[in-house]
């Protein structure tokens, strides 16, 4: 509310355009939406600071994920796309969407301290749960009450949210997710959201080959927030099934008829939970 009043209603509307939360993206699909927002000749101090923490306003996931690019990635507005390319048979490339950028709206020296931000939220504050040792991530939580068909708000519903980023020196990937109204648990997308994403995003980058960075982890020096116990992986290429230990700590899953390890991931010497999985391909 605090900053969104030191703004002002111009300038806070500006930045909405810049970001582009007040026009379609322009994705290669049809039927997209539009955020809905208060009319800026409308906006008075109440829902200038409604705004400012979030309500009041309805933003489509794909908007919110463009903004968030832009945030960390030199201040550049991408536009978004789904189909990268279309090859034939014979390899002749009839369709390609490449990289476009909409325009700059942010300078690189605001975009590093959004990172750093972004990347504190994971190490030290409510996204701590979404943390990967060895990836620098980056994200922000979302908890927003559900719009009341009769008005006002439903009392006790959430839409619980949170967008994932990493690794924050040299952003590769983005994560959003949004679960509706879930049942039976605490309210904050803090709790329920960030670690579905953190699962997703470590097992995205490993997949990708994005390299584990243990030195520069602003979490380093900050154990003490991880609650969960974390353990070396061994290596296992080259045994076989009976030679593979169980362990009470992390499990094995097995793909493939052949009688040794041919590949694995994660790979030796990466850490992981206690609780996760090491998937072993057999050759």
């Amino acid at each position: 509310m605090e900053l969104a009043r030191r703004i002002g209603v111009e300038r806070f509307y500006k930045y909405l355009e810049l970001f582009g939360m007040t026009e379609k993206t322009g994705i290669d699909l049809s039927g997209e939406g539009k955020s809905i927002i208060v009319n800026k000749d409308n906006c008075g101090p109440v829902e200038l600071a409604t705004q400012g923490f979030g309500q009041s306003s309805a933003y489509t996931p794909i908007e919110l994920v463009m903004a968030s690019i832009a945030a960390v990635n030199q201040g550049n507005l991408y536009k978004p796309y789904v189909l990268k390319e279309i090859e034939t048979y014979f390899g002749e490339k009839i369709y390609e969407n490449k990289p476009q950028i909409k325009r700059k709206i942010l300078s690189e020296k605001t975009t590093d301290i959004m990172k750093y931000a972004l990347e504190c939220v994971v190490a030290k504050g409510s996204g701590r749960n979404a943390f990967i040792e060895g990836y620098r991530v980056g994200g922000k939580t979302g908890t927003a009450q559900v719009i009341s068909s009769t008005g006002g708000y439903e009392a006790g519903h959430y839409i619980l949210s949170f967008l994932g980023m990493a690794p924050m020196n040299d952003p590769e990937i983005v994560c959003y997710l949004a679960i509706d109204k879930p049942n039976n648990c605490t309210q904050y997308g803090g709790v329920v959201a960030a670690p579905l994403v953190g699962e997703i995003m470590e097992q995205s980058l490993t997949y990708l080959g994005v390299n584990r960075d243990y030195e520069n982890q602003i979490e380093k020096n900050l154990r003490w927030f991880l609650d969960t116990p974390t353990y070396k992986v061994d290596n296992h290429i080259g045994k076989t099934k009976k030679e593979i230990k169980n362990t009470f700590f992390y499990n094995y899953v097995f793909y493939g008829d052949g009688d040794t390890v041919i590949y694995q991931s994660p790979n030796q010497g990466e850490k992981i939970k206690e609780g996760d999985t090491i998937m072993l391909y057999m050759g």
